[in-house]
């Protein structure tokens, strides 16, 4: 049974939770994955004045922000079906984008774990290592070549301990521990973006003002090549058939004796 001071702590969760969707207008859903409570204390030191970090259980923000929806705000239920494994939730004022940058750049390195996929191939440069003779059995164990030299084991090949994506075994983790390599780096992942009632996938956010313009360049230029084709003239292909029709009129002045004003400047007339 729940203490009374428990049960105090969580309507106080919750009436915080309530008074940040008041106060700010976008929020970050974000995985917390393999992210210890020193890390995040970290993180929310380099948010402060940026934005504020929300973590609790999943079924106490949905209950939250379902009576929510009930006061008036239907457009959370959108976010309240995102809450899912184990996520945390950023309310921020500013750019969402420059948060989301922020968020993800607070990355530790962290040692590889027995179990989890990897984030990255790891290869080992052959060469004197720190590891003492009495290590060599654990190394033959994994097929790594070693030799002793000056007390210390010397690997004779470089190893590729695994692939990105790969599983890590209980002997490979072992093996970077002994080492003191720290092959990973864990932190907040933005996977959800919502502002102004709209959820949408992290990947919008990356989408620059330079995309959004190379990108209505090109629609434009298909579409005045689409009604040039067509003989069908619109606002986007007129300047291209105006420089059609000059390209052609300055053919015609080159292989006869017909001129005009604009085309004395290219033939030297």
């Amino acid at each position: 049974m729940a203490t009374k001071k428990a049960v105090s702590r969580k309507y106080e969760l919750a009436e915080q939770l309530e008074s940040l969707f008041d106060e700010y207008k976008s929020v970050l859903v974000v995985e917390c994955d393999n992210v210890g409570s020193n890390q995040m204390h970290e993180i929310r030191k380099n948010m402060r004045g940026k934005a504020v970090i929300y973590c609790g259980k999943n079924t106490q923000m949905r209950r939250v922000i379902r009576k929510l929806e009930e006061a008036g705000r239907p457009e959370l239920d959108k976010l309240r079906a995102a809450l899912k494994l184990n996520v945390a939730l950023v309310f921020t004022n500013n750019s969402l984008a420059e948060t989301a940058d922020i968020v993800e750049q607070n990355k530790m390195p962290a040692a590889a774990k027995a179990g989890t996929l990897a984030q990255c191939a790891v290869n080992i440069a052959k060469g004197v290592t720190s590891l003492e003779p009495t290590q060599t059995t654990f190394l033959q164990a994994l097929n790594i070549g070693s030799k002793i030299t000056k007390g210390m084991i010397e690997i004779i090949n470089d190893v590729k301990l695994f692939d990105t994506g790969d599983r890590v075994d209980a002997s490979q983790a072992a093996l970077l521990q002994k080492m003191g390599i720290m092959p990973f780096a864990y932190g907040l992942i933005v996977i959800k973006a919502f502002d102004d009632g709209a959820l949408f996938d992290a990947s919008i956010l990356k989408i620059t003002d330079a995309i959004l313009v190379n990108t209505f360049k090109g629609a434009c230029m298909n579409v005045a090549a689409l009604s040039i084709e067509l003989s069908q003239p619109n606002m986007v292909s007129v300047p291209y058939s105006i420089l059609l029709a000059y390209s052609n009129l300055l053919a015609i002045t080159d292989q006869t004796d017909y001129s005009f004003k604009q085309s004395n400047k290219f033939w030297g007339k």
